[in-house]
C-alpha cells in the first residue's frame, strides 16, 4: 500500500523543527528513519498530513560522556551505538543492537524515533527503564527533561506533546554488569518477550540489581518481585520465577499468557547468567 497524501517539510535545525511542529499543530509528525512510521503510513495506520524531516540534523548525531553520565543525541542510529565508543559501564547498549532488526534498519532507524515511538517490545525503550535513562525534549517553550519512567504511558503513547521532538537521551548510571535478551520467531522479528537485568556486585557475590521486562504488557516495565530476590541473595532461577510468577498476563493471539510466562522465566535467568559474565566475572 501507499501512505495517504501529506506536505512535506524539511528541518534546518531543531529550533525551526519544534517552531514547525507549533505552527502545524498535532497533524504533524517528525520523520528521521523512518523505519517505523513509514511503515505504518503505507498501512493507513498513520495519517499524518504534514512531516517534518529531521534526519539531516547532524548536530543530533553523537554519543558522549560528560559528568552526568552518558549522553546520546537523538539522531544517532542503532548503528552508531553497536560500533561506537559508550565504555565498558556502558557496554549493554551496544550489545542490545544486535536484537535490533537487520543490518539496513539499525543504519537507518535511531535512537530517539524508537524512544518517541515507544513499542512496548523496543530494545531501546527497555533499556530506558532498566536504566533510568532520562529523556530531553524540546519546543518553542524551551527543553524539559522526562524520567523514562514517566515518559511511556501505553502502546506507541508518550509524554511528548504534539509540537515537541525528542533532542537527547541521558543515561546516568553505569551499569558494568548488564545483559539484554529477548525471543522473537525469526532473527530481526518483532520480540514476544525481551528482559534485562543490571547487577550490583560486591567482588562476585550478587548483592541486588534491576530487572525490567518488555513484551509483558503497554509498556516495558521494572520487575520488583524478581529484584527483591536478587537482593536477598536468591539464585537467579528464584529471580526468574518471582518476576514470571508476579505477571498478569492474558492470552494474545497464537501466544498464550503461560507461554509468555515461560519466556519470561527463560530470558530472565539468561540475562542474569550473561549479566555477570559481561565483564569476566565466572559463574
Amino acid at each position: 500500500m501507499k501512505p495517504a497524501q501529506f506536505d512535506y517539510h524539511r528541518a534546518r535545525d531543531v529550533s525551526g523543527a519544534v517552531r514547525l511542529l507549533s505552527e502545524l499543530g498535532e497533524d504533524a509528525k517528525i520523520i528521521a528513519g523512518g523505519q517505523s512510521l513509514v511503515a505504518m503510513m503505507n498501512f493507513r495506520l498513520a495519517r499524518p498530513g504534514h512531516l517534518v524531516d529531521v534526519g539531516g540534523l547532524n548536530t543530533l548525531q553523537y554519543i558522549r560522556r560528560e559528568s552526568d553520565g552518558l549522553h546520546i543525541g537523538a539522531l544517532t542510529t542503532h548503528h552508531d551505538v553497536e560500533c561506537g565508543d559508550v565504555g565498558t559501564d556502558f557496554g549493554v547498549l551496544r550489545e542490545a543492537m544486535r536484537w535490533v532488526g537487520h543490518y539496513p534498519i539499525r543504519t537507518r532507524g535511531t535512537v530517539g524515533g524508537s524512544i518517541a515511538h515507544a513499542d512496548a517490545t523496543a530494545e531501546w525503550c527497555l533499556l530506558a527503564i532498566l536504566l533510568d535513562a532520562r529523556i530531553v525534549v524540546e519546543s518553542v517553550r524551551g527543553r524539559r527533561t522526562v524520567e523514562a519512567d514517566s515518559f511511556f504511558f501505553g502502546y506507541y503513547s508518550t509524554d511528548l506533546a504534539f509540537d515537541e521532538m525528542i533532542v537527547e537521551i541521558v543515561f546516568p548510571n553505569p551499569a558494568p554488569h548488564a545483559a539484554v535478551t529477548e525471543y522473537a520467531e525469526r532473527q530481526g522479528d518483532f520480540a514476544i518477550v525481551g528482559a534485562a537485568v543490571s547487577l550490583d556486585l560486591d567482588g562476585v557475590a550478587v548483592v541486588g540489581g534491576r530487572v525490567a521486562l518488555a513484551g509483558v504488557g503497554a509498556t516495558p516495565v521494572r520487575s520488583p518481585a524478581g529484584e527483591a530476590v536478587l537482593a536477598a541473595g536468591g539464585t537467579f532461577a528464584d529471580c526468574a520465577d518471582a518476576a514470571a510468577e508476579s505477571l498478569e498476563l492474558e492470552d494474545e493471539g497464537m501466544v498464550t499468557a503461560e507461554y509468555r510466562r515461560t519466556l519470561v522465566r527463560t530470558l530472565v535467568a539468561e540475562a542474569c547468567s550473561d549479566a555477570l559474565v559481561s565483564q569476566g566475572v565466572p559463574t
